[in-house]
């Protein structure tokens, strides 16, 4: 197991390289961050010398990348243009984000993965048909309809909620938000455990585990659910860092200061430091997930080692 982590260390460096070079140059073609400093009017020749200087826009792009990745190994992720350091953007905005994304991957966990085990169990029956048409519903319709249509209900007409999040938003006023957020993931688990449920549950493991007599909540639990999740675990583990980078919209919703509205700022602003910045953590948000994902492939089937 710990050659394999190592291994598995070595191998994301290359792709954290690769990811982070592509999107520095992505972000870099936007256009040039120096005209929206101005205003509507553009920058004179000197001061635009001057600002490119300091933020160091005055370098090869290839020199920019190696001089960001060096200050990166360091903790600094660069200083916006109003001047506050990225960091300090990071430190308000990540925390509220974080547990965003945790309310969202409950709601995916807990209410998915029961719907796909009683679906799954009971397959073609009324509630197999009904979870699927509802699951399939969520999915058409779009986030920031879904969004609204809550906001306007729970928050505006009914007064269960409060319609905009406050900017150290708790758990608590971060429940209806994260709902609307894992709600087409949540969709896309039920639909995902049901189906591996019903092809599982008709394996020669789970027909020996009842034809020994064993209790029927036992073979449900420790056969059939624990070889079922592997691909459930692969969905939700790749999509932690979908929903963190993914939570623009829903932010903007219930205005939520978190990763996505700092998100949106810096590429209305053309703000490349803070872009990158909060990509390049996401970036390491995706690999770690996805390196958390295989190491639980070991826990839900012990047939799976690791070398």
């Amino acid at each position: 197991m710990g050659r394999y982590v190592v291994r598995r260390l070595l191998q994301m460096i290359p792709v954290f390289v690769g990811a982070t070079l592509l999107i520095f140059l992505m972000v870099n073609v936007m256009g040039d961050p120096i005209a929206g400093l101005c205003g509507e009017r553009q920058c004179d020749p000197a001061t635009a010398a001057q600002l490119k200087r300091e933020f160091g826009l005055d370098k090869p792009v290839w020199q920019q990348y190696l001089t960001y990745m060096g200050n990166v190994f360091t903790g600094d992720f660069g200083t916006a243009f109003n001047g506050q350091k990225v960091t300090e953007l990071m430190a308000t905005a990540f925390p509220v984000t974080i547990r965003l994304t945790l309310v969202a991957i409950v709601f995916e966990i807990v209410i998915g993965v029961t719907l796909g085990v009683v679906t799954g169990l009971r397959r073609g029956r009324p509630v197999d048909t009904t979870v699927l048409m509802f699951s399939l519903v969520v999915i058409s319709v779009p986030v920031f309809v879904t969004g609204l249509l809550l906001q306007l209900l729970l928050g505006v007409e009914w007064g269960w909620i409060k319609p905009s999040v406050s900017t150290d938003a708790t758990v608590g006023e971060l429940i209806v938000p994260g709902l609307v957020l894992a709600s087409v993931s949540l969709a896309y688990v039920t639909r995902l455990t049901r189906t591996s449920i019903a092809e599982n549950r008709r394996s020669d493991y789970v027909r020996t585990a009842v034809a020994k007599g064993l209790p029927r909540r036992r073979v449900i639990v420790r056969h059939l659910l624990r070889n079922s999740l592997i691909p459930v675990v692969t969905f939700i583990g790749t999509d932690i860092g979908a929903l963190m980078g993914g939570a623009i919209v829903t932010e903007r919703i219930f205005n939520i200061h978190g990763v996505g509205y700092q998100l949106y700022q810096g590429i209305l602003r053309q703000n490349t430091q803070t872009v990158v910045g909060f990509v390049t953590v996401l970036v390491l948000v995706f690999l770690a997930a996805n390196l958390l994902v295989d190491l639980l492939y070991a826990v839900l089937d012990p047939r799976i080692r690791y070398a």
